[in-house]
């Protein structure tokens, strides 16, 4: 078809109408499904919709027809959307607008059917693929867990560019289209039906036959209905204008602007009443052309990739049936919120603790959050009862013989950790897992001793566990690489992304983040004010400033955790004397009230403190250049990340740019710590290494000129 051939064609491509399967159950209706056969779940690609305009043509030339249905291979398969692997790899806009007015056509013509259509989906059913249904006359949805129905295109940097931006307002109305567009998050099926996004829910095996019901007519597609709201907004040119200001408003707040798309999206769908298909489709495919071929996109693109990568290279390794038993050691912060996780997530939860009070407040906490899921239709009735029987507390260390894993997260000592595990080794079978959350100690070291140190492996996860989304899996001197593998594919079920570490100081994380910490602090000594050194590193997209994270941290484990980098890694890594003069026992950060910041109780503002002039030793650091302070901080992270690779604490370049991204929330849409030191050129980072290494702020302090030493 004219326009596809520059969508470029997927390896293992089938031949011409081996995509799409069209059925006729009754003379009048149609069944069209997405079934390619190089693909478990259809993708958006050039061969699928080169056979979806071939089919078009037949169903536009059938005067007979009086329904159609569009629905996947399978009830809980209906499409995963854009093939992300084909705009990734174009670089002309021309090229991708073009592809992009080609597929607006044919979902203008799916919508200009004389016959009814109605989209029967269920399964993820994202971006375009939701798009897809949006052209039909109805939506019919299967109520399955797996069912999540969205678009999602801001998070990679682009917007829906196949007809969302001006349908989906159609649907539900401007200001509800915004909110679901920006935030791109996947929708259930329940509060997809409640939000308007789709007209019936059915169980998945009736769900072909429930939208062929609606097709023929032989059951009424119930009217959609506009609330006051619609008519306020969306037909008031004022009202529009108004929401639009609003919403960009708070995307600049939100995101500075580094995130064009979102402000792109914007514009489109507060203007969508005003245009026509045709403008619609012209404005959509321009602006979708040129955020494809952006930095920002290529960059988000990459990361989501990443993730991808990840999951599939530790997908279904380990035991047949995956772990379902664990025991977790310790029921503080992270140990309550590793086992509540792990309940959610459907497995048997064991959680020891020698302290009442902190069980019972866990499972309180466990089970008004599974509530909360419930209402919100995350979770049906029988699984919310059963993640919550999932977490039993024990009051004593034993009954844990069953567990597959064992977690711990008891105190951040080394005997005490041992202790904890070699208690557990004489419960469980060999071939159970036994697994440190430690942050800073040896899993080397914790393993040294215990029956099976193969077995051994950290496991560290990021507080808060449920929001953080990486987890270091380290491999000690002993650890297999099947244990890795194991634990790489629990982090997988978890919810989260797995990278595989070498057991060195620091791991991978806490290494990097080190020295940007400690040099903030040091910029800080030398008189620069820590308000605008947060500021610049907001500017830079960095998702909060070195002093409020290290309030957030607690001054006191940032300046035990700078000690512990020091004594591994020489006077490169010498701590700022300034954090630990500042560390008492009322002034350890946001725990404490009082840190860099006063932190006042509930929801009032934070404020610097009033008293930092005196910890600060100098006035070096006062006149140093806004660009000057951005990369003396970033390009020691980048330093320190080419030594991570060349000790090769992490596997590869793609891996350390994930972690960095998901770990200390390093610029999404600079695609990771490496993607940004290559876009920035190796040759001018070294020459701005070697040009810090001589300032006299850096010269006069220990350890100085080595940390800025560049490492290649």
């Amino acid at each position: 078809m004219s326009g596809l051939d520059r969508f470029p064609m997927p390896e293992g491509a089938p031949e011409a109408g081996a995509c799409i399967r069209v059925d006729r159950p009754e003379p009048d209706l149609a069944v069209l499904s997405l079934a390619p056969p190089h693909r478990s779940l259809a993708v958006l690609d050039a061969p699928l919709l080169r056979d979806f305009a071939a089919a078009l043509d037949a169903l536009e030339a059938d005067k007979d027809l009086k329904g159609l249905v569009v629905a996947g291979a399978e009830p809980l398969k209906f499409a995963a959307g854009a093939d992300l692997e084909a705009i990734r790899s174009m670089d002309q806009a021309a090229d991708v607008e073009e592809v992009v007015r080609v597929v607006h056509g044919l979902f203008l013509r799916l919508e200009r059917l004389s016959a009814r259509t109605v989209a029967a989906v269920g399964g993820p059913v994202p971006g375009g693929a939701f798009e897809l249904a949006l052209s039909c006359d109805a939506i019919v949805v299967a109520d399955h867990p797996s069912t999540r129905i969205g678009l999602p295109e801001v998070k990679l940097g682009l917007i829906p560019g196949w007809g969302g931006c001006h349908r989906l307002p159609e649907r539900v109305g401007i200001s509800a289209a915004l909110g679901m567009i920006l935030k791109g998050s996947l929708v259930p099926a329940k509060p997809a039906l409640k939000r308007g996004m789709v007209d019936r829910l059915t169980d998945p095996e009736y769900l072909v036959k429930v939208a062929s019901d609606l097709a023929m007519g032989r059951e009424p597609i119930k009217p959609r209905k506009a609330g006051v709201s619609r008519w306020l907004v969306d037909r008031n040119p004022l009202g529009r204008f108004l929401v639009g200001r609003l919403a960009r408003k708070q995307v600049m707040a939100r995101t500075r602007g580094k995130y064009p798309a979102a402000l792109d999206a914007v514009a489109l769908v507060a203007g969508a009443p005003g245009r026509s298909r045709k403008a619609a489709a012209k404005v959509e495919s321009t602006t979708i052309a040129r955020l494809a071929v952006g930095p920002e996109c290529k960059a988000l693109v990459k990361v989501f990739f990443g993730m991808e990568a990840a999951k599939k290279k530790f997908r279904g390794a380990g035991r047949e049936g995956g772990i379902r038993r664990a025991g977790v050691l310790g029921a503080g912060v992270m140990g309550g919120g590793l086992a509540r996780l792990m309940a959610e997530k459907g497995l048997e939860t064991r959680l020891f603790d020698p302290v009442p009070e902190a069980l019972d407040r866990t499972l309180l906490t466990h089970r008004n959050h599974i509530e909360g899921l419930r209402r919100r239709h995350r979770l049906k009735r029988h699984q919310a009862l059963a993640a919550t029987d999932s977490l039993q507390a024990a009051r004593e260390a034993t009954g844990f013989g069953r567990s597959q894993v064992i977690l711990e997260a008891v105190a951040e000592d080394l005997a005490i950790k041992k202790k904890a595990l070699l208690g557990m080794a004489t419960q469980v079978s060999e071939d159970c897992i036994l697994a440190t959350n430690t942050s800073s100690l040896s899993v080397t070291a914790i393993a040294d001793g215990l029956p099976h140190p193969e077995r051994v492996v950290g496991m560290h996860f990021f507080n808060p566990v449920h929001k953080m989304p990486l987890v270091e899996v380290v491999r000690g001197e002993e650890t297999s690489e099947e244990t890795a593998a194991e634990t790489a594919a629990l982090a997988l079920a978890l919810g989260k992304t797995p990278v595989v570490v070498r057991d060195v100081p620091g791991f991978l994380i806490n290494r990097i983040l080190g020295p940007y910490l400690d040099e903030a602090v040091h910029l800080f000594a030398g008189g620069a004010d820590p308000a605008r050194i947060d500021r610049l590193m907001l500017e830079f997209g960095m998702p909060m400033g070195p002093f409020r994270l290290l309030d957030e941290v607690g001054l006191d484990i940032a300046s035990h955790a700078s000690k512990i980098l020091h004594a591994a890694y020489g006077d490169r890594m010498s701590p700022a004397t300034a954090i630990s003069a500042m560390v008492d026992p009322d002034r350890l950060g946001k725990k404490t009230g009082r840190g860099f910041y006063q932190h006042p109780v509930g929801k009032g503002r934070s404020t610097l403190c009033r008293d930092l002039g005196r910890f600060q030793l100098g006035q070096a650091c006062i006149a140093l250049e806004d660009a000057d302070i951005v990369d003396r901080l970033v390009l020691l992270m980048v330093n320190e990340g080419w030594r991570c690779l060349e000790e090769g604490v992490v596997g590869s370049e793609e891996e350390l740019d994930l972690a960095t991204v998901l770990g200390t929330g390093f610029a999404p849409f600079r695609g990771g710590l490496m993607s940004h030191a290559k876009a920035m050129g190796e040759g001018r980072v070294r020459e701005r290494l070697a040009e810090f290494a001589e300032a006299e702020d850096v010269t006069t302090r220990t350890g100085g000129p080595e940390r800025y030493m560049p490492a290649r």
